[in-house]
């Protein structure tokens, strides 16, 4: 990738994408439809500074914790967004995240499936993060429409005497279940629809298909199942109190 023509063509490829999707979004009169366009620059601009600083840091125990903590203190924030706002909305949503993040690196490195060093911790880390990112700003979106297009329901369950938390539990339970079809989904198909991110980085980093499959299936498994338990912990102990 030093070569500049490679990265000249790769730009080009990377621009002509974004303008196809900007195109059929503003064709289609969809709302903010420059979103993808300003998400493939600022994510260009974050993946080049982060991979400069991780050259650096990449064997160092600390540094890739301090790197970790960054990232989970973004993807909490977006996700958080996502849901709502206030700082105990931002508490639930980091809450439930930690838990996640917690159980399955916890499985993935107690049980041995990956060895724990800061170099798979980042790689791991990184991707076990932006799942449940993606899950829990999921759920909470779910969750707010599931309550605004049942409202009447909640208000009867209230009226009856329930609280706010057992008036909205199934529509967390059902958030939760509408969050997790994607990632389920996808796991499902991995292999013959999709190829998990670390399964093809691990490819071109040299590991032989047997040792890349093992580290792809822990990074892209266990992640999916423990984040559908840290979901369903915040989804219906703490975000209905928002209401």
């Amino acid at each position: 990738m030093d070569d500049p023509d490679v990265l000249l063509r790769t730009l080009i490829g990377v621009l002509a994408l974004a303008a196809v999707a900007t195109s059929v979004l503003w064709v289609f009169g969809v709302p903010h439809r420059f979103a993808s366009l300003y998400a493939v620059a600022g994510g260009a601009l974050q993946l080049a500074i982060v991979s400069v600083v991780l050259t650096g840091v990449i064997t160092n125990g600390a540094w890739v914790g301090v790197v970790l903590l960054v990232m989970f203190s973004v993807g909490t924030w977006t996700a958080a967004r996502r849901v709502g706002s206030g700082v105990r909305v931002l508490a639930i949503v980091a809450g439930a995240m930690l838990l996640g993040i917690g159980v399955a690196l916890a499985v993935i490195f107690v049980t041995g499936a990956v060895a724990a060093t800061p170099r798979y911790a980042l790689a791991l880390g990184g991707i076990v993060i932006g799942n449940a990112m993606t899950v829990a700003g999921l759920a909470g979106r779910r969750f707010h429409e599931f309550v605004v297009d049942r409202w009447l329901e909640v208000e009867g369950w209230l009226a009856l005497g329930a609280t706010m938390r057992q008036a909205t539990a199934e529509h967390a339970r059902l958030a939760v279940h509408a969050a997790m079809i994607p990632p389920i989904d996808q796991t499902k198909t991995t292999g013959l629809v999709t190829l998990p991110g670390a399964f093809v980085g691990a490819i071109f980093g040299g590991l032989s298909p047997l040792e890349a499959g093992l580290m792809g299936h822990a990074a892209h498994h266990h992640p999916a199942r423990s984040c559908r338990r840290a979901r369903g912990s915040a989804a219906s102990g703490g975000i209905p109190s928002s209401w």
